[in-house]
C-alpha cells in the first residue's frame, strides 16, 4: 500500500454531539491525500456508532477503539502509532478543519523540508509574513521573548511522523502535554510558521481548557526546564530578559487585584513575580 501525505488524528471521548462534523470537515478537505485515523477512548455514549457510520460511507475513515481508557495525551500517542502517513495533522472531535485547511498546510511544510514541524493560526508578524522557518534559538525568542508560540494546541500542529516517533511523542499528564512537546521539537527540528485561517476551534463548557488555571505551576516548571537544558537555547542575557518581562507582567497583575481588593489574587501575583528570578539563573 501507498502511504498518503498526511494522516489527521482525530481522538475520542463521549463527543457525541460534535464528532460528525468534525469528520465531515476533515472528508471535505480539497487535498485528498489522506488518511483520516479515529481512535476512541471508551466513550460511553453513542460517539462510536457515529464514527461507523462516516466509515461506511469513506474508506479513509480507520477507526480504533482502546483495550482501556488512556487519556489525552497518551491516547494522541496511540493514534499516532496507526499514522502511516508522511504528517501527522491532529483535527480534535469537537474542532474543525476548513476545506483548504490540509492544502495549504502541506504546501508550507514542503516548502521549507529542511524543518519538522509547524504551527498555524498564530496572530501576523510584524516584520515580515507567513510561512517562514525558525532555528531552535530563534524559536524559542518567539516565544518567550515575542508575540508567543509554545502556548498553541495540537490542533494548530501538523508534525513529520518520523520526528514525532523520535522525540517520543506526548508526555502523559493533563493539559499541559502541547507545550512541553513543543519545546522539545524545537531543540529537535526547525519549526514553520503559518497563519490564521486553517482550523476552527470550537469553545464549550466541556473542553479540558476551561480549567487551565489548575496548571499554572506545572507550565512554570516544564518553562524553567527547557529554558535551563543544555545546550541553553537562549543567552544569558535573553534569560534574563524573559525574567523582567514576566516580572513586569505579574508585578502589573498585582496592582491591579490589589486596587479591586482582591488581596489574595494580588499576593499571588507577587510570589509568581518573585520566582521570575529562576529562570535568569544561570
Amino acid at each position: 500500500m501507498i502511504s498518503p501525505a498526511i494522516s489527521v488524528l482525530m481522538t475520542t471521548y463521549n463527543r457525541e454531539k460534535y464528532v460528525g462534523a468534525a469528520i465531515e470537515s476533515v472528508l471535505n478537505s480539497s487535498f485528498k491525500d489522506f488518511e483520516l485515523v479515529v481512535v476512541d477512548d471508551r466513550s460511553t455514549d453513542k460517539t462510536v456508532d457515529i464514527v461507523r457510520e462516516w466509515q461506511a460511507k469513506d474508506d479513509r475513515v480507520k477507526l480504533f477503539i482502546n483495550n482501556q481508557n488512556l487519556g489525552d495525551y497518551p491516547n494522541r500517542n496511540q493514534a499516532a502509532a496507526h499514522a502511516t502517513g508522511k504528517y501527522l495533522k491532529y483535527v480534535d472531535a469537537d474542532d474543525l478543519i476548513y476545506p483548504w485547511g490540509l492544502q495549504i498546510l502541506w504546501e508550507c511544510m514542503e516548502g521549507f523540508p529542511e524543518a519538522g514541524w509547524g504551527l498555524c493560526s498564530l496572530a501576523q508578524d510584524k516584520a515580515r509574513p507567513f510561512p517562514f522557518v525558525l532555528e531552535t534559538q530563534e524559536a524559542y525568542r518567539y516565544h518567550y521573548l515575542g508575540p508567543g508560540l509554545f502556548h498553541k494546541a495540537p490542533l494548530s500542529s501538523i508534525i513529520k511522523k518520523e520526528l514525532f516517533d523520535a522525540v517520543g511523542g506526548f508526555e502523559p499528564g493533563r493539559m499541559v502535554g502541547d507545550f512541553e512537546m513543543w519545546h522539545r521539537l524545537a531543540f529537535q527540528s526547525p519549526v514553520v510558521l503559518m497563519p490564521h485561517g486553517m482550523v476552527w476551534y470550537r469553545a464549550h463548557d466541556d473542553q479540558e481548557s476551561n480549567v487551565i488555571g489548575e496548571f499554572e505551576e506545572v507550565y512554570r516548571k516544564i518553562s524553567l526546564k527547557h529554558l535551563h537544558a543544555e545546550p541553553k537555547p537562549l543567552t544569558p542575557a535573553e534569560l534574563r530578559q524573559v525574567a523582567l518581562r514576566k516580572r513586569k507582567t505579574h508585578l502589573k497583575f498585582a496592582a491591579i487585584y490589589l486596587a479591586k481588593g482582591h488581596f489574595k489574587l494580588a499576593q499571588h501575583s507577587y510570589r509568581k513575580a518573585e520566582l521570575t528570578r529562576e529562570i535568569a539563573k544561570a
